[in-house]
């Protein structure tokens, strides 16, 4: 029996994406108790942890059939044999929320056999909502946003961390970009989304959960999303992770992949 459609799964992310927010209001610079999670895997708070509890209960409650994906949920085996399930990162931008800095947001997609079939990415202190559905157009609040080519490598905006500078990390020189952070990773494909800036890189390997939702909205914004060699992405794998990821309208993101150093000859492979 096929589910609901992407744009009634869309509605039910939307909901749950804002009542997400509005919990987190409730830890944001109250200083929520916070640890680190095991192997240097980044800190995580109370807040994390009482969202995630909220959106599962709202959106397992409302689909008991869809399998689950949460950075802040135990992996369960049994997803990967679900045609559809959630991919959640309760709140995106863990440190940013636990300095008292407005940059998180949360990111919920529904992904179906292995492609994101509805996303939405929520700033609750922006009170913006990045959402879209396959095949439709990428919305900001209810208003199209669309992806624009700046034509040059040289000069364009890239959201990326510092350690995409590293030399190794490019064929020859590194080329002439300017490089900015934003906190949180789904909020960077959106605003590549909407053309705040030009295109995104990550070089690191990627949970899925950090960019499923956004990759969606990229996507129907225009840009192409791959990750970090030009390969598509898939969701729903075993180990949760892509290989890095790069974003950009299609004629930027051909110039920066061959700028990019090949993984295999980055490792000495």
């Amino acid at each position: 029996m096929p589910g609901p459609d992407a744009a009634t799964d869309l509605d039910l992310l939307i909901r749950a994406a804002e009542a997400a927010g509005e919990l987190a209001l409730q830890y944001w610079k109250h200083a929520p108790k916070q640890w680190d999670k095991e192997g240097d895997a980044g800190p995580v708070s109370e807040a994390d942890l009482a969202v995630n509890d909220l959106l599962a209960h709202l959106l397992r409650k409302a689909r008991p059939d869809y399998g689950w994906l949460s950075e802040e949920s135990q992996d369960d085996a049994a997803r990967l044999s679900c045609r559809r399930l959630f991919v959640v990162d309760p709140i995106d931008g863990t440190r940013a929320f636990l300095s008292n800095e407005p940059g998180f947001a949360h990111a919920i997609a529904v992904v179906e056999d292995g492609e994101v079939l509805a996303g939405v990415v929520h700033l609750p202190v922006f009170e913006e909502t990045y959402a879209a559905v396959r095949g439709g157009p990428a919305l900001l609040n209810g208003q199209p946003i669309r992806n624009t080519d700046p034509g040059a490598i040289e000069g364009s905006s890239l959201l990326a961390s510092k350690v995409c500078d590293i030399a190794t990390n490019w064929r020859s020189e590194r080329p002439a970009y300017r490089r900015f952070f934003r906190p949180s990773l789904a909020w960077r494909l959106c605003l590549v989304a909407e053309s705040r800036f030009d295109a995104s890189l990550t070089v690191r390997p990627t949970w899925e959960w950090d960019v499923a939702a956004a990759s969606l909205i990229a996507t129907c914004a225009g840009a192409l999303v791959t990750d970090r060699a030009g390969a598509p992405i898939r969701f729903n794998t075993p180990s949760a992770q892509i290989e890095g990821l790069l974003v950009g309208a299609p004629g930027l993101h051909a110039q920066y992949l061959s700028h990019l150093r090949p993984l295999a000859e980055e490792s000495g492979r």
